[in-house]
């Protein structure tokens, strides 16, 4: 099965902030590998996933096309601040979010970003693709485990 850690909640900037300066709505960035469980997680939670693979296909119908991601990521931000905005407190952004880089675009003073790790092995991933049918993917989760970055002290574990 999946294994999610459940870690303790940090605060960002190692702070103790006030109640009233801490954002209501909060961001849970799933990190995890391709074919990891992210999605079937997210779905149990029953609230609002922004999910890039479908904006992929709703945009141009491939699961990526280099040029359009900077849409794709454009599009992501625009549907969890609508969210936000439509009265949503949780959003789930459904991804891997593998590096750093990706996930600090998530960081906002907007929203409290939370980070849940879909904790499973490459190999269980690879399998889980390739006994899909997937086998596209197989590649693609080898890179993405080869670029793995784990969390910061600073990135907080939610405790969904």
């Amino acid at each position: 099965g999946t294994s999610g850690h459940s870690g303790n909640l940090v605060h960002v900037e190692g702070s103790s902030p006030s109640p009233h300066s801490v954002p209501s709505q909060e961001l849970v960035i799933l990190r995890g590998l391709p074919a990891s469980g992210k999605t079937t997680w997210a779905k149990a939670q029953g609230v609002p996933i922004v999910t890039p693979d479908s904006i992929r296909l709703a945009i141009h119908g491939q699961r990526f096309v280099d040029r359009a991601e900077p849409l794709v990521w454009a599009t992501a931000k625009i549907m969890v601040r609508a969210l936000f905005l439509a009265g949503h407190h949780t959003v789930i952004l459904d991804a891997t979010n593998t590096t750093r880089k990706r996930r600090d675009e998530w960081q906002s003073k907007e929203w409290r970003t939370v980070f849940k790790l879909i904790d499973t092995l490459a190999g269980v991933c690879s399998k889980r693709a390739a006994d899909a049918g997937d086998t596209e993917s197989v590649p693609v989760i080898e890179r993405m485990f080869q670029q793995y970055e784990p969390l910061g002290f600073d990135e907080v574990l939610e405790g969904m």
